[in-house]
């Protein structure tokens, strides 16, 4: 069976960081773009198709939470994984209370980030697969065929 890579959108302001998690995840067969802050991360999803964003909470200029609701509002089908390295959780279940998917602390297993990448990929795929169906409904019943 053929892997099709998912699009990940790497977002943290830790460009070591971004850098090292972008390099294992492309060993493992995924497509990742990189940015640096919540402003490029919105600029590149204008642009590229992405299926997840993984997306730091704590930056600087805009914060994690804001760049999760612009995402949600602007690209609803993309799903988010939000990682914190602050070891609290209640930002990230705030985030997940505005749409994102899941959240993972710093320093995350990989293990637990392919499972999460995974699983946010599948429900992304199966929202689209219901959005062309209901789509497709549609075309029919313009056509008169239904």
């Amino acid at each position: 069976m053929i892997k099709i890579p998912t699009n990940i959108m790497l977002v943290d302001d830790e460009k070591d960081f971004v850098e090292m998690l972008a390099m294992r995840l492309e060993e493992a067969g995924e497509k990742v773009v990189p940015a640096y802050d919540g402003h490029m991360c919105l600029d590149i999803l204008e642009k590229e198709p992405v299926d997840v964003v993984i997306l730091d909470i704590k930056m600087p200029g805009m914060d994690g939470i804001t760049t999760l609701r612009k995402i949600k509002l602007l690209h609803p089908l993309v799903e988010v994984i939000l990682l914190t390295g602050h070891g609290t959780t209640e930002t990230a279940i705030e985030g997940m209370k505005l749409g994102a998917f899941d959240y993972l602390l710093k320093p995350a297993d990989f293990k637990d980030l392919k499972d999460k990448l995974a699983g946010a990929k599948k429900k992304k795929d199966a929202q689209d697969e219901r959005i062309r169906k209901a789509e497709a409904r549609q075309l029919l019943r313009k056509g008169g065929n239904i």
